[in-house]
């Protein structure tokens, strides 16, 4: 006897005739295969890998092709949809279907190096961490929340920073990222260390918005940098 997903006994072998959804002959009893990271290989459960950071929802890269009349374009050769600061809309808001936005986030030596030379708060206990792969995350507007993760407060970064080892000197809802037609701003929330860009040490003013090209990189916490790029589909 063939099983569906949710475990109903059916006779048919391609959709449950009780619910209709897909067969996949297995007992409702038996262990489900485990989901493989496309990235590493890791098992993983969710959107995220917690081996490499992975983000499922990345566009499939294409396959290599080596050929320089066929060389998909850097990011900086794409053609962006028209809008403020010439900066492109997401995942083709603008009209011309340009690219997804993407987030790379990184330890940075260079932004720990100024934040520890401000003392501001926290940061006498911040630590650079030893190890700390890059992660890239696909932007899903409107609004992309930056922050660490807090169950008690119902706080759920969509760019979360409390993953191991955590910036401690990130706020819990430190700012956030608004996709529109114009491409993306960055906006500061209050937050206790504030927001810098491009290797300044100034932050940007709280509750601002401030809009940003592809290849901006945005400085919080302690040591953590979020570079945004364009990447075609």
């Amino acid at each position: 006897m063939a099983y569906c997903t949710e475990g109903h006994e059916s006779t048919s072998t391609d959709y449950c005739d009780i619910c209709g959804a897909p067969v996949n002959g297995q007992s409702p009893t038996a262990t489900p295969l485990p989901t493989l990271c496309p990235n590493c290989g890791t098992p993983s459960e969710g959107r995220f890998c917690e081996n490499c950071g992975h983000d499922s929802a990345l566009p499939t890269p294409p396959e290599p092709n080596h050929s320089e009349h066929n060389r998909p374009p850097d990011v900086t050769e794409i053609n962006l949809p028209s809008g403020a600061d010439g900066a492109g809309g997401p995942g083709g808001a603008g009209g011309s279907g340009a690219g997804v936005w993407v987030a790379t986030i990184s330890a940075d030596p260079a932004h720990y190096a100024r934040m520890r030379a401000q003392k501001g708060p926290d940061l006498e206990r911040v630590d650079f961490p030893d190890y700390y792969p890059d992660r890239r995350i696909a932007l899903v507007g409107p609004n992309v929340l930056i922050g660490k993760r807090s169950v008690s407060q119902g706080v759920h970064p969509d760019i979360d920073l409390s993953v191991a080892p955590a910036d401690i000197a990130v706020s819990r809802s430190h700012a956030i990222l608004h996709l529109d037609a114009g491409g993306v701003t960055v906006t500061d929330l209050g937050s206790t260390n504030g927001t810098c860009l491009n290797d300044s040490p100034e932050p940007i003013a709280p509750k601002t918005p401030v809009r940003l090209r592809p290849g901006d990189r945005i400085h919080v916490g302690g040591w953590t940098t979020i570079t945004v790029t364009i990447e075609s589909e």
